[in-house]
């Protein structure tokens, strides 16, 4: 299943991450992205309702990958798993958690930016992880030299991705998706503003279908 995963994650090539204060608009968002060519979702728990708007999305639209973002406890993963969360998000490294994922058969990525990190990440099996807050910590130039030692690794990218920088990252091989809220910023989804959201998202789309052809 993970592998499975591991290929939707890389088709999508971008990935949201939305923070949604009003559950209610979950499956209008949903909608929106997916009119722009995005079917993936990172929810994050950063808004409190967090597990509602994963299990909406997936009753919805059960073809998309919906994962959960920013789980920093095992009671946020437990309700991520419940709601029928397909990847687990962390800013950092946690080994609870990343057993936790394991063992309910969810892609955990955990937020890894230093050798050291990766290394523990490697350890537990994983081939995949989250490279956060990227700008930061050097971009995809960063990600590009990682990718020296460990060849291997799939790195997902977030903090600072847009449309000016998304060909940028994705241009860098080891990069297996970015994620972005650019195209779910917090005011247009409190403004409804769905159209905008749809237009941006295809934007990103025809980004990603040219990197990727």
């Amino acid at each position: 299943m993970n592998e499975q995963m591991k290929e939707q994650l890389r088709k999508a090539g971008i990935v949201p991450v939305i923070k949604l204060e009003e559950t209610e608009k979950a499956e209008d968002l949903a909608k929106a992205l997916r009119a722009g060519g995005i079917h993936c979702a990172e929810i994050t728990f950063r808004a409190k309702g967090a597990e509602k708007v994963i299990a909406v999305m997936k009753d919805a639209y059960p073809d998309m990958l919906v994962g959960a973002g920013t789980v920093l406890t095992m009671e946020e993963a437990a309700l991520a798993a419940d709601a029928g969360a397909k990847f687990i998000v962390s800013p950092g490294f946690d080994g609870e958690i990343v057993d936790f994922a394991l063992a309910e058969n969810i892609l955990p990525l955990p937020g890894c930016v230093t050798p050291t990190e990766i290394q523990m990440a490697l350890k537990k099996g994983l081939d995949i992880v989250k490279f956060f807050p990227a700008a930061q910590f050097g971009g995809a130039a960063a990600i590009k030299a990682l990718a020296g030692p460990f060849s291997g690794l799939q790195v997902m990218p977030t903090g600072g991705i847009s449309l000016d920088n998304l060909e940028d990252y994705l241009n860098v091989k080891n990069i297996i998706a970015c994620g972005g809220s650019f195209m779910v910023k917090e005011t247009m989804i409190r403004k409804n503003r769905w159209d905008e959201i749809t237009e941006l998202s295809r934007q990103a789309r025809t980004i990603v279908n040219r990197v990727r052809a």
